[in-house]
This record gives C-alpha cells, structure tokens and sequence, in this order.
C-alpha cells in the first residue's frame, strides 16, 4: 500500500516503567502522539502493575490516530506502572484491528508485552517451525511469531532476557522491540541497527522509544541509543545491558533522516533537521540553477529548501500553506480523489510565486503524482519556471525491512530515465540527491540504501 505518492513507516513503539510505582497511561499517550507520524492505522496501549498481582493487565487498542482511539476517560482508569504503547502503519499484515500492538500473550510463565517496529525477512520460515507445534495465529503480522518465539523459548530458560537473546539469534530483518514482563521492560534493537530505539529517564521513570522526540514529549532526559544488536532491560534494581549480538557491520535506515524521523530527534547521535540541512547543501552543490527563490514541500521538504538556500544564496520563501485539520488522503479511494486531498491539504501563496523562477526541494519521488499536481498549481498561480531538487537517489528497488517501498512496477523512476520523469511532472530542472552524496547527510554513519542500489544488508 502506498500512501498517494508518499513512503510510510511502520511503526512507532514506546516503553515506561515507573520504579517508584507511579500511573503512566498518561505518558505513554503522549509519546505515542509525539510519533504518530510513525504510524496513523491503529494505536494502543498495554499497562500493569509491578506492585500488584502477576497478569494483572489494562489493554486499550483501536483503529485510527491517537486521540481518536484514546480519550481522557480511556486513559483514567488505566493504572500501572509499566507498560507499551504502539503506533502502526501496516508493511505486512492486513488493515484490522487483530493486527493492533502492543500485542499481549498469556502462556504458562506469566505475560508478555511485545511492540514491533520493523519488518523480518525470514517470517515464513519461523512461522512454519511454529506451526508445527501446533501454534494458532491470531494475527497476520510478523511481530507475533516474534512474540510466540520468545514465549517457547521462555519456557525452557531461566529468564525472559535469555529467551529473546535465543529468539533475536534466530530472526533476520529489521526490529525495534519493546517489551514487559510482569517485572521488567526490555528494549531490543536489531544488529544492524535499521531501526530506531533509545533510552531516556525522569526521575526515576526509564522509557525505551523509536525517537527521541517521544522523550522530549513527556518531559524526560535523553540518554543514549540502544546500540545495534543490544539488548537492555530495566528492572527495580536500574538497567542492565547484553551486548553479546552486536556487530561491526551497520545498517542504518537512511530514509529515517531523509523522511521518516521527525525534525526535531536526534538518531544514532546525528540530528535529523541538520542531516536535512546537509540534504540541501548537496542537491545546491550538485545541481545548480537561476531563480529567485527556494521553497520546501512541507513538511519534510522544507529544512533541506532552507538547506539549498543558504548553500546557493538564493533567498528562501514560503509559498504554500499547509492545513493542519485535514484528514489523511490516503484512504481515498481513487486518484482523482488524491489529486483533491493534496489541493485541500496544500494552497498556493499566489502573491509568493507570481512572476518567480522557483527552486523546490521535496524528500523522494515515489510515482509522481503528487510533485506533478504541486507544480501544476505553482504554474497556475504564475510561477515561471519550477526546478525539482528531490532528497533521495531514484527507487528503484522495493524495501524489505519495513518501510513501504513498492514493487518495482509502482516505481517510476525503476522504468523512466530522469528525464522522462522530469516531463511527466512538468518540472523544468529534475535533480535527485546523488547517491554518495547521502553520507554527506549524516557524516560516519553506516547506512541501508538498498531501495536505491540494491545492495541489501540482510535478506
């Protein structure tokens, strides 16, 4: 599923645990609104008490944004003082609600709590290992025969740590994990570290998250990264770390800083808004042109534009105005309908462009849509010239760790040169970030681009 002409995420996941036993619904509520761009198909929340009965669990799930699905009166009677939350946008499994995380198993050594942000290549296989012990799926996801996994090794461990040191040796892919136990929260992060997780601290409240603006949102203290291939686990007594599947080689999702992380965390400690900034100054080094101004698609566009600006001297403007209170377009059925929701979410400044040779910068090109309809409009309201600068290489290869990068054939830039797209969207310049120009973004960092040159670190 593509989302009009946009990438999505998977998923966004969050952990609390409270060790002076105060309620956290309300925390795990914002954190889960601070990375709702993670994820706007289904939300939840699973809490309990380390103070109270074994099993004793509050779980809240539901279909749509945060706070739709969770109002004050869901969250009040919600007490505990551990628990995950989940935001979810579906790469595998169907759109229903059985597919809402946190996902919650009873088996014989208590419960488990299990957040999945990520994707495994090798889900069949482990699903079928499963199934021949008779296991019976509720879900379509990969992030339950993650959790069933950990559950059949529990039992023949002597800790839940061990069980998912056993059970992350066996799977392959992309994952941020967090998960509860009775008495512990746990953060796992795959060994290439394609996805996000850090720790961060109040007091003494611990939270495992994708980002770190999901800390910011509740008011705690960044700490660190989880470190590829770590396993750290907070119990009564702190937090304790097992390093023992970590690896040299990295990964690190590059789309992240690109698109999907918002402007204001800080990943794998590189900031997102100065790796954007980078993002411009390339695309202005690379691609040079006359104009009179620069502008961003908001939002992920817009700090790369200011980026390009300050690189090239061209001055930056403001030239579209977003509405905040429009739902999302891509439950629209139909092109045409999409075409629509991109004129209802964006206006043209017309006083702005008039008259104006203009540079703009957007984060990828999926399939072109969307980029065509903005610079239709910009020509409309008496733009001269609109020269494309895009934050990405060409896709030209789908992604397998989560993110939704399509088959091949819903690619355009997998069966169109540069510039037959540069036509199709009636730009008069088309420049695509070059692709060794990406370690510019994020200086000395180890990064994933397989969607761009097929060169996958795990499959």
């Amino acid at each position: 599923m593509i989302t009009g002409d946009k990438l999505s995420e998977e998923c966004g996941v969050f952990g609390i645990y409270d060790l002076d036993g105060g309620d956290v619904a309300d925390k795990i509520f914002y954190g889960l609104e601070a990375l709702q761009h993670r994820g706007q198909e289904s939300c939840g929340i699973a809490i309990s008490d380390t103070y109270g009965d074994k099993g004793n669990m509050s779980v809240r799930k539901g279909m749509g944004l945060v706070n739709e699905v969770f109002r004050k009166e869901d969250i009040a009677p919600m007490k505990g003082n551990i628990g995950v939350g989940h935001v979810r946008y579906s790469t595998t499994g169907d759109t229903t609600i059985d597919n809402a995380q946190p996902l919650v198993i009873n088996y014989i050594k208590g419960t488990l709590v299990l957040a999945h942000n990520g994707n495994l290549v090798n889900t069949d296989e482990l699903k079928e290992e499963l199934a021949h012990d008779g296991a019976i799926f509720r879900t379509t996801t990969d992030s339950e025969v993650i959790a069933y996994h950990i559950a059949r090794a529990r039992v023949k461990t002597p800790s839940v740590e061990e069980a998912i040191v056993s059970t992350a040796g066996k799977i392959k892919g992309a994952y941020g994990l967090v998960i509860s136990s009775p008495r512990k929260l746990i953060g796992v992060r795959d060994p290439f570290g394609l996805k996000p997780l850090c720790i961060g601290k109040k007091d003494n409240t611990y939270i495992i998250t994708s980002e770190s603006c999901a800390l910011a949102s509740v008011g705690a203290q960044f700490i660190r990264d989880v470190e590829p291939g770590e396993i750290v686990t907070v119990t009564k007594d702190g937090i304790q770390s097992n390093k023992s599947l970590c690896q040299e080689r990295k990964a690190h999702c590059i789309f992240e800083y690109i698109y999907f992380a918002r402007l204001d965390s800080k990943l794998d400690g590189i900031s997102v808004y100065e790796s954007r900034l980078r993002a411009g100054e390339a695309l202005a080094d690379a691609y040079p042109v006359e104009a009179d101004l620069v502008a961003g698609v908001p939002e992920s566009g817009v700090a790369a534009a200011q980026g390009y600006a300050d690189r090239s001297g061209i001055p930056y403007r403001q030239i579209f105005h977003k509405n905040s209170y429009v739902g999302r377009t891509f439950i629209k059925p139909t092109q045409e309908e999409r075409e629509l929701g991109v004129k209802i979410k964006l206006s043209v400044l017309d006083a702005a462009v008039k008259g104006k040779n203009i540079v703009l910068v957007d984060d990828s090109i999926v399939r072109g849509t969307t980029i065509a309809n903005l610079i239709r409009l910009l020509k409309n309201a008496g733009a001269l010239s609109v020269h494309v600068r895009i934050c990405s290489p060409p896709f030209l290869y789908p992604c397998y760790y989560g993110t939704d990068v399509p088959s091949n054939k819903q690619l355009i830039a997998s069966e169109h040169s540069t510039e037959e797209i540069r036509e199709y969207i009636g730009a008069d310049s088309l420049g695509y970030m070059q692709i060794e120009d990406l370690y510019k973004m994020v200086p000395g960092l180890q990064i994933c681009k397989a969607c761009f040159d097929n060169n996958y670190p795990v499959l």
